[in-house]
């Protein structure tokens, strides 16, 4: 007699209804999926020179929002203009194609004036680093990353710096009357031209990153800028007399996109906060210990440093911008009014 026994496969409804019941799972479960494996681009670009203080404060931050996000950030860094000028940055980063830049307060003097002020403005608002940091990390610093975000869709989570900038010539500039009439390149923003107006000089709007040419092909006569810079885009090449003028102290925010920062989970957005205030309070500190060794530097490159001689004169041709720039609106003159105070008018 012969025993029938049940085959071992699963008979075809079986299979089925296996896979249907598999489906369903992964219908249910895919949204977790994709939530779980969420990332988010951040592009970070700016006109910073390579190896500066701040660039490398970028670099490091770039690699800190990776580490500490798992993953969940994606940032990528394009210092020196990679992805276009610095007034092209900053329109990218409010539109929100990079989500990431840095640039001085002084750069809303159109959309918010009273930001402007917290950047340097009207020059020789500043007396010196200390003065720099009562104002940006106390309650101002809040204040205006508070008014940037609301005029200008991008949040200063920190404040970076480049330090106080000086005059860089082909002929030397040792007083007033040596700045009358030279060429000097300014960034394209009124109250900058200005400011040169007062001294004398021919001040001459260019891009950022066109200060080297300009300089070779005797466009401009000079320029103005920090000791990194001057340093790192190997301006001295083309003028060799540096003016320690410490006219404008530019402070550098570190502008974070409010859109796509608001897209990100909470925990992700304390990490931006968190990790930027840790990283440029390190960029500040290096920043102002480099600076002597950085003069040295551009002392043996061939650089010829001086100190202006009649400081006193430069202030005192430049403070009616106070006034005039404080009449752009009462929220302007208050803002100018409080800098000030803490830090008097030497």
């Amino acid at each position: 007699m012969t025993t029938h026994t049940r085959s071992a496969r699963p008979a075809r409804r079986d299979i089925l209804k296996g896979a249907a019941a598999l489906a369903a799972a992964g219908a249910i479960g895919a949204p977790m999926v994709a939530r779980a494996q969420q990332t988010f681009v951040c592009r970070i670009g700016h006109s910073e020179a390579l190896n500066s203080p701040l660039s490398n404060a970028f670099e490091k931050w770039t690699k800190v929002l990776n580490e500490k996000s798992g993953g969940k950030i994606q940032a990528q860094h394009f210092p020196a203009s990679q992805l276009g000028s610095y007034t092209q940055n900053i329109e990218q980063n409010r539109l929100g194609t990079l989500q990431i830049t840095t640039g001085g307060p002084d750069t809303e003097e159109i959309i918010a004036p009273e930001i402007a002020a917290c950047g340097g403005a009207p020059g020789f608002i500043y007396v010196n680093e200390a003065h720099v940091d009562r104002v940006l990390q106390g309650d101002i610093g809040k204040e205006i990353s508070q008014i940037a975000r609301a005029k200008t869709g991008v949040e200063f989570v920190d404040y970076g710096e480049v330090g106080f900038r000086h005059v860089l010539t082909k002929k030397p500039v040792t007083s007033m009357a040596d700045i009358k009439g030279v060429k000097l390149r300014t960034p394209e923003i009124k109250l900058w031209v200005d400011f040169w107006k007062k001294l004398g000089a021919n001040p001459t709007p260019l891009p950022y990153a066109e200060q080297y040419s300009a300089l070779s092909t005797g466009l401009i006569d000079g320029l103005e800028a920090d000791v990194f810079s001057i340093k790192g885009f190997k301006w001295g090449e083309q003028a060799k007399n540096l003016t320690l003028t410490n006219h404008w102290f530019l402070p550098k925010a570190t502008r974070v996109n409010a859109r796509w920062l608001d897209s990100l989970p909470k925990e992700l957005q304390d990490v931006v906060r968190t990790t930027a205030k840790e990283i440029f309070a390190e960029q500040r500190k290096i920043n102002r210990e480099n600076t002597s060794k950085t003069l040295d530097e551009l002392k043996a490159s061939g650089i010829t440093v001086v100190t202006l001689t009649d400081t006193p004169k430069w202030r005192e041709a430049t403070a009616s911008l106070f006034d005039e720039f404080g009449a752009k609106s009462p929220a302007t003159k208050a803002m100018i009014d409080k800098i000030r105070a803490l830090g008097g008018t030497a």
